[in-house]
């Protein structure tokens, strides 16, 4: 799979810049992308770990083209807990989305290297967590550009 959205990236992004967006889970990631794509191309759940894999797609803003991929949130879990566990206070996994935590992380950090803009996007309604601080520090490490973007206000 990885491969697959490498080459289909290598052979689209030759003239378009690569807008990847990136977050926790559950923060409206692909109701955002959805809704710059125009169609509903993401499937949209309330329930963490809906989004597994990569969704790309071409758009366009003010006349410009270009690529926007969607990503899987990002998990940050507490020392000693299991890989596909969340802590108490937070949603349980869909059961067959646990083994693929670390998956679903690697590719949105695959996404941000491949990325020439990154959304960093928030849920406004609970502040800012421990999850969206791991991710804001490795949006740093990368140098790119980054919109903070802050959804359900």
């Amino acid at each position: 799979m990885k491969n697959h959205i490498a080459q289909e990236l290598r052979e689209k992004k030759t003239s378009k810049p690569l807008v990847a967006i990136v977050g926790r889970p559950n923060v409206g990631k692909s109701t955002l992308f959805n809704r710059i794509v125009g169609e509903r191309r993401a499937v949209v759940s309330e329930i963490p770990g809906t989004t597994r894999d990569r969704i790309m797609a071409e758009a366009e803003w003010n006349g410009r083209s270009f690529l926007v991929v969607d990503t899987g949130g990002i998990e940050i879990l507490p020392a000693g807990m299991e890989k596909g566990q969340r802590p108490l206070d937070r949603q349980p996994l869909l059961e067959d989305s646990k083994a693929f935590v670390p998956s679903i992380r690697a590719q949105a950090e695959l996404a941000i290297q491949e990325a020439d803009l990154i959304i960093f996007l928030t849920d406004a309604s609970t502040g800012p967590t421990a999850a969206d601080r791991e991710v804001a520090g490795i949006l740093r490490r990368t140098e790119k550009p980054v919109l903070l973007v802050a959804n359900k206000v």
